[in-house]
């Protein structure tokens, strides 16, 4: 699908009510590896890379792209990455512009322009390192217009998407904008999310207050992919889906991940 210019909801007004950029980096964890991919000239981003380990097979274990949630940072998953280890997976989080010890400022088209540049970073890597496994999109809240834009136009070799507590809507990105265009824009935004063909995951909290459940549900029903599964934590609201329900949270995506795996 070709790109949409969402230029006019980068002006500083929508920005500064829109991202909550956190600056924060931690020491290296034993066996992960800090990288940082240059988006533009003087402007790179601080980005994790947890491998699954030496038990785990480049030639199968497969590779999550991760986008997290507003106000998070790439060092906040320190402590969950080694659970994605745990299961057999490659885990990849990338910071935004000014979050973590990234450069820059935040802007809803560059946040789109650089999840591109990120994946493209990471299958360099991936392809250096021998990593032959397949490749996951997977979008936390905020993290979801970064993960909808690849998956819409999938980049070879991406074999699935996994949103989290997301929602098919710009939300706050259109406030302020003339009311005729803010519709327009949100009908060319669900027009591009309900175009993705690739599988699709979906993981929601039951009793999310930020983006309700019915949001979540309307948009898996809608995806035009055959391939699509639907998990909802019960009694689990916006940010607390894998304390409330762990082992369905991981073993779903383990599952969609890699279908031949047991439990």
């Amino acid at each position: 699908m070709p790109a949409l210019d969402y230029s006019k909801l980068d002006r500083p007004e929508i920005s500064m009510n829109s991202f909550y950029p956190r600056k924060n980096w931690s020491p290296t964890p034993d066996g992960a590896e800090d990288h940082m991919v240059r988006v533009e000239d003087g402007i790179s981003l601080s980005c994790r890379f947890f491998p699954a380990g030496a038990d785990a097979s480049k030639d199968e274990s497969p590779t999550i792209l991760f986008f997290y949630g507003n106000g998070e940072t790439a060092c906040d998953y320190d402590g969950i990455a080694p659970i994605y280890n745990k299961v057999g997976l490659n885990f990849f989080v990338a910071d935004y512009r000014g979050y973590g010890g990234s450069d820059g400022s935040p802007a809803f088209s560059t946040m789109l322009s650089d999840a591109c540049k990120i994946q493209d970073s990471l299958w360099g890597l991936l392809e250096s390192g021998g990593y032959q496994g397949p490749r996951f999109v997977m979008g936390r809240s905020m993290g979801r217009h970064a993960a909808f834009e690849l998956a819409a136009n999938p980049p070879g070799g991406l074999k699935g998407l996994i949103i989290e507590s997301g929602r098919p809507t710009l939300a706050n990105f259109t406030r302020g904008l003339d009311p005729e265009e803010g519709k327009k824009f949100q009908a060319d935004y669900l027009e591009k999310v309900l175009s993705i063909e690739i599988p699709v995951l979906v993981i929601h909290g039951q009793m999310d207050g930020l983006a309700p459940l019915s949001d979540a549900v309307g948009m898996y029903q809608k995806f035009v992919s055959p391939d699509k599964h639907l998990l909802i934590i019960p009694g689990a609201g916006h940010n607390d889906l894998m304390h409330l329900g762990f082992t369905e949270y991981f073993t779903a995506i383990r599952q969609f991940a890699s279908p031949k795996a047991n439990g």
